[in-house]
C-alpha cells in the first residue's frame, strides 16, 4: 500500500473519533439545554458556556490544521488533509448524532453549525454536501500524488477558493448578519447571542449554496488538469 493511502488511513480514523468527541459535547448541551429536542428559536446560553463554546469551535480546527500539518509532505497534501480531516469530522458528527440521539430525522433538518461570529445556521444537507467537495480535492491531491505529479495552489485558486467560501459562509449567516451590527459581532459576543437568541430562521438560500459548491468544483478540475498538463 502506498504510504499515502496509509496516512489516509489514518486521518479518518483521527476524524472519526473527533466526529465522535463533537458529538458527545452536543449531546451534553442538549441534555441541559434542549431535553425534549433540539429546535430554534436557540435557548438563553450563561456568559460562561457561549465563551467556552467559542474557544472549544476554535481549539477544534486547530487541532484539525495540526494534524493536517503534521500528515502532509508539502503544502497541497497539508491543505487536503486539513480539509480531509474536518470533512470526515463532520460527517461522522452527523451519523453519531442519529446514532445516539435519533437526530436529525431528515438531512433538511435545520442546525447550528458554527457561532463565530455569528450563527452559522441551515439543513444538515448543506454542510454534508461541503465536506463531499473536501473530500474531492484530498482525492485530486491524493491521486495525483500517487502518479508523481505536483500539485500547486496558485494564487488564483486561493482567490477561487476563498470566493466560494465567502459565498457558502455567506448563505449560512446572512439571515443573522441582518440582524446585528459588524460592532456588535466585534465588541459584544455575549450580548450579540442575547439579541438573535429568539430569531427563527425562515428560510436557506440555496441558490447561493450551490452558486459556492459549482465554484470550487470548478477549481477542483483547474487545478487537476493543469497539474496533468504540466507533468
Amino acid at each position: 500500500m502506498k504510504p499515502i493511502l496509509k496516512t489516509v488511513i489514518w486521518l479518518t480514523i483521527f476524524g472519526i473519533a473527533m466526529g465522535f468527541l463533537e458529538t458527545a459535547v452536543v449531546v451534553y448541551i442538549r441534555e441541559l439545554y434542549y431535553p425534549t429536542g433540539f429546535r430554534f428559536p436557540v435557548v438563553s446560553i450563561r456568559d460562561v458556556i457561549i465563551i467556552t463554546e467559542l474557544g472549544r469551535e476554535l481549539a477544534t480546527i486547530i487541532m484539525i490544521l495540526a494534524i493536517g500539518y503534521i500528515a502532509g509532505k508539502n503544502f497541497a497534501q497539508r491543505f487536503v488533509f486539513f480539509l480531509y480531516v474536518f470533512a470526515i469530522w463532520d460527517i461522522f458528527y452527523y451519523v453519531f448524532l442519529k446514532v445516539l440521539l435519533d437526530w436529525p430525522a431528515t438531512l433538511l433538518d435545520w442546525d447550528v453549525l458554527f457561532l463565530i461570529p455569528v450563527p452559522w445556521v441551515g439543513p444538515v444537507l448543506a454542510p454534508c454536501l461541503i465536506s463531499l467537495v473536501m473530500i474531492a480535492y484530498t482525492a485530486m491531491v491524493v491521486y495525483l500524488s500517487i502518479k508523481e505529479i505536483k500539485v500547486v495552489f496558485r494564487k488564483i485558486d486561493w482567490a477561487i477558493m476563498i470566493s466560494a467560501s465567502i459565498i457558502l459562509i455567506a448563505s449560512f449567516t446572512e439571515q443573522y448578519f441582518r440582524l446585528v451590527t459588524v460592532s456588535e459581532v466585534v465588541s459584544d459576543a455575549v450580548n450579540m447571542m442575547e439579541k438573535i437568541r429568539d430569531y427563527i430562521p425562515k428560510s436557506f438560500n440555496w441558490a447561493l449554496f450551490f452558486l459556492g459548491i459549482a465554484v470550487l468544483v470548478a477549481d477542483i478540475v483547474i487545478i487537476s488538469k493543469r497539474s496533468t498538463k504540466m507533468q
